[in-house]
């Protein structure tokens, strides 16, 4: 009986431990994991799951973070435009979950409906990103002090991301580095992925805190993520170059994508039965 009662416990913690030893060997996407995990996989409300996971990754995201920063990894500039797009649609996206009162069944439909395309997305993007990355350090790279943050379109890109993140946790990650690889082309790689990573931070403390604030969140079972996730990114870390790099980023993209169908199987399902 008490194992019974266990079980679900050591299930996420196990997840958590899952989620951080992919963070840790692959440095981006594997925190997509988290919120498709806890809805699909433990039957968490989906605005709780989103609530919790972004508490979740602003703490998961510190340490490296720091890293970066003291690198030089960061451009401060680009990061602040970015940072008042993507904080002004997240508390904007807070604002209407707090006064509008949304219906949560049929919010939590759309939250399902949101995180399958920012998975497809994600599944997509991660494979590549390497491709994109190593063009970008082929290219003839300017001096960081002489490029200029391009602010209509970075504060464009923040206000969409932020609105994205606060309703389904997932986008900061592998898509922020990828828009940023296009719109700043003669940015070193580095510096591209130590701008993002920075920037995920304010903005997942920020949406969850807005969650946390309307009851979206679980502090127990955060605990059982960082339980698990800690241990796993320092061993991840450690294994990072015993297995390739690719098969890695593929076995990660196939995963995200059976996420995403795991998430809309109902309405795919219904699809079905109508084209039948």
């Amino acid at each position: 009986m008490e194992f019974a009662v266990l079980l679900p416990v050591i299930a996420i913690v196990f997840g958590g431990f899952v989620v951080g030893l992919l963070v840790g060997i692959t440095g981006v996407g594997a925190g997509a994991l988290t919120t498709p995990m806890l809805i699909s996989g433990f039957g968490v409300a989906p605005t709780v799951a989103v609530g919790t996971d972004l508490l979740f990754a602003a703490i998961t995201k510190g340490s490296a973070a720091w890293r970066h920063h003291r690198l030089g990894n960061v451009h401060w500039p680009i990061l602040r435009w970015l940072a008042v797009g993507s904080l002004t649609g997240a508390l904007a996206t807070l604002a209407w979950l707090h006064f509008g009162h949304p219906d949560t069944t049929h919010l939590g439909g759309v939250i399902r409906q949101m995180l399958a395309v920012a998975l497809i997305l994600s599944a997509i993007t991660i494979p590549v990103l390497p491709l994109v990355m190593r063009r970008q350090t082929k290219r003839v790279q300017q001096v960081d002090e002489t490029i200029v943050a391009r602010v209509a379109p970075t504060l464009g890109f923040g206000l969409l991301l932020g609105v994205i993140v606060t309703l389904t946790s997932i986008g900061a990650g592998a898509i922020g580095v990828a828009v940023l690889s296009l719109l700043y082309t003669a940015m070193p790689a580095r510096r591209i992925v130590g701008t993002d990573i920075v920037h995920a931070i304010p903005l997942a403390f920020v949406a969850g805190l807005g969650h946390l604030g309307m009851g979206n969140f679980d502090y127990i079972l955060l605990g059982q993520l960082l339980l698990g996730s800690i241990p796993g990114i320092a061993l991840g870390a450690r294994l990072t170059g015993l297995i390739p790099d690719w098969m890695l980023r593929l076995a990660l993209a196939i995963v995200l994508l059976v996420a995403a169908y795991l998430l809309v199987e109902d309405q795919v399902n219904k699809l079905l039965d109508v084209a039948y």
